[in-house]
């Protein structure tokens, strides 16, 4: 059964914004993981041609929200419960060290890039936007890789974003309170501007729980 989109009403034919429409659908679980995105209905849906669809397609595929499986078609990604799992158990042992990495740069110039993403995170839940809350939510964790200055810790982050971002997809959806994601990070923002890792890893141990029981 083909999705009913809901965003029918919106008249969109720049690449750009064919992009923005199927990647909030992807986020938000209009398209859900697995699913198999079909030219023909998404073009007539948006009232566009093939063209535009597909640059933007390309640009998702590069951003590793979909695959293109020969004879067979466009998906959406999916990710397993293991290896959000497996994810999980790592980020749980390098995660802290990042946060430790990262305390002076975060209470010095990173600071206010910080509490930026835990603002930025508070407003997307408090609107129920969940394609924003994912994006200030993995820019939140990214700070402590990036702000650590170790390039393998930088690269662990790189290899995991896109199946985050795929997982988190899912996972902010079966929130009853969306805004308690934003008091999550919050916490953990705190934590890591006092410098107490060791509260700052058993904050992270709960918020991975339900991916570390996947």
């Amino acid at each position: 059964m083909e999705p009913t989109f809901k965003w029918q009403s919106q008249r969109t034919t720049t690449p750009d914004g064919v992009y923005t429409v199927l990647r909030t659908a992807i986020l938000d679980g209009t398209l859900p993981p697995g699913g198999q995105l079909r030219e023909v209905h998404i073009a007539t849906d948006l009232g566009i041609s093939r063209s535009p669809l597909r640059e933007a397609m390309s640009r998702l595929e590069e951003e590793g929200l979909i695959v293109k499986i020969p004879f067979r078609g466009s998906f959406v990604v999916e990710v397993s419960a293991r290896e959000v799992a497996e994810i999980a158990s790592v980020r749980l042992l390098v995660e802290p060290y990042a946060a430790e990495l990262s305390v002076e740069m975060l209470c010095g110039p990173g600071r206010t890039q910080l509490m930026q993403t835990v603002e930025d995170l508070h407003q997307a839940t408090e609107k129920q936007d969940i394609p924003a809350s994912i994006d200030a939510h993995l820019r939140f964790h990214r700070l402590f890789y990036d702000f650590s200055g170790n390039s393998v810790l930088q690269n662990l982050w790189n290899g995991w974003e896109t199946k985050l971002r795929l997982y988190l997809a899912v996972d902010h959806r079966t929130y009853s309170d969306l805004h308690v994601i934003a008091v999550e990070h919050q916490k953990l923002a705190e934590l890591a501007l006092e410098g107490d890792i060791s509260r700052f890893r058993k904050e992270l141990a709960a918020h991975f729980q339900t991916a570390l029981q996947a």
